[in-house]
């Protein structure tokens, strides 16, 4: 078996005509991630798996496990939780509640996405946990990060308060916003409420921080955070048409840069793409040579219908591949994983997308089976092999 690598012409020169290169974004965070989520297309990555400070974009955990324990039932939306000593006693952002308040679990996410209480993540940890300390959630978290591919997180608290060790990384909350949306639909909306004065004890803290929600550039979520040591950050996504884009920046210096960071990168993400379908599922891209099967080849094709972003500014350069180990041997069954098609535009991270088999084959009778002995022993002890196996005459 060796692997094989075989250029597709046609893709590349249909890919050439309409695809073109995008500036790369010239960001000032110290962190970023953007990508799109319809086509699952990375479109900027800069320190992206380096754990840092989250400040309270780190919130959204606390809001994703909620929402997990309230779809299996082990939560109501409607419940009412008790106030701790320990989540009263957080500064900062804040719902201001004291140990006499009795919350439900909505007033409480609320608290948590929309005014960003420290203390309403903490009243949540405390009531989801193990053991029934913050610690404990915090440790859930991590737990349930891994388990969700964040591998570069890790939880110290349910809010994001300054503390060692609480860390994440800037793909690990585009993972985390993906999940939010897909996961939770129904949920999703309350990230684009711009207000909430529960029951008027903060009218100074009431109002929703993203500074997108109220541009109609279709941003509707989902959290920022700020502490001294992270700087201004913002886990935002927006959807314009069919499109959705979820993007994460930090290390900012102020609100103002933040909000002119986040609507630039929105308007870039937007106007310097296009959608474009590259291969249809069942049309074969590419065929494969079959070892010991009642056909000699096998089509590789999509398991779905195959939509990319392409830069729209500066002609650039497109490189696609199959590759696969050949030859496959048969049995071969329509849908199986045969290889992958991968595809590279210049200023975007490599795509790598399946390849399937678009039919079965069959393993050969009695006489595929000697046909491929003879040409095996052929390969081996033909004419060829011996001029090959002669030594070289002296010049």
């Amino acid at each position: 078996m060796k692997f094989l690598a075989v250029h597709l012409a046609a893709l590349v020169v249909f890919l050439t005509g309409t695809a073109v290169s995008a500036q790369s974004f010239d960001t000032r965070a110290t962190a970023a991630y953007v990508f799109d989520q319809s086509t699952n297309t990375v479109l900027l990555a800069e320190n992206e798996n380096t754990p840092l400070p989250p400040a309270s974009m780190s919130k959204l955990m606390t809001v994703y496990m909620t929402f997990e324990a309230i779809a299996d039932g082990r939560l109501a939306i409607d419940q009412v939780l008790p106030v701790s000593t320990h989540a009263a006693s957080y500064g900062g952002s804040s719902m201001f509640l004291d140990t006499t308040d009795r919350v439900s679990v909505e007033d409480l996410l609320r608290g948590v996405i929309i005014v960003s209480g420290n203390d309403a993540s903490t009243v949540l940890a405390e009531a989801l946990s193990p053991d029934g300390t913050e610690a404990g959630f915090a440790r859930m978290m991590t737990q349930r990060a891994q388990q969700m591919g964040m591998m570069n997180s890790t939880f110290a608290n349910a809010n994001g308060w300054p503390a060692a060790g609480h860390r994440m990384s800037m793909k690990d909350l585009g993972i985390l916003a993906d999940h939010l949306i897909r996961d939770f639909p129904t949920f999703y909306p309350l990230f684009s409420e711009e207000e909430f004065p529960f029951d008027g004890r903060v009218p100074s803290n009431s109002r929703n921080r993203n500074p997108l929600l109220s541009l109609g550039i279709g941003a509707d979520g989902l959290k920022t955070g700020h502490t001294q040591e992270a700087g201004y950050g913002l886990v935002g996504s927006a959807k314009q048409g069919d499109r959705r884009v979820i993007f994460v920046i930090t290390g900012l210096d102020s609100q103002a840069q933040r909000a002119e960071e986040a609507e630039r990168l929105v308007n870039w993400a937007f106007l310097q793409f296009a959608e474009k379908e590259v291969a249809r599922s069942g049309t074969s891209i590419a065929r494969a040579d079959v070892w010991m099967g009642d056909a000699p080849t096998i089509g590789l094709t999509v398991a779905e219908d195959l939509n990319l972003l392409v830069p729209v500014l500066n002609q650039g350069s497109v490189d696609a591949e199959v590759i696969y180990s050949g030859p496959i041997e048969a049995p071969i069954s329509a849908g199986q994983k045969l290889g992958e098609l991968v595809i590279n535009f210049e200023g975007l991270p490599e795509k790598r997308v399946d390849l399937v088999a678009d039919a079965e084959v069959n393993r050969g009778g009695f006489a595929t089976r000697v046909r491929t002995a003879a040409l095996v022993l052929w390969q081996k002890y033909g004419p060829q092999a011996d001029a090959e196996d002669a030594p070289a005459e002296e010049a």
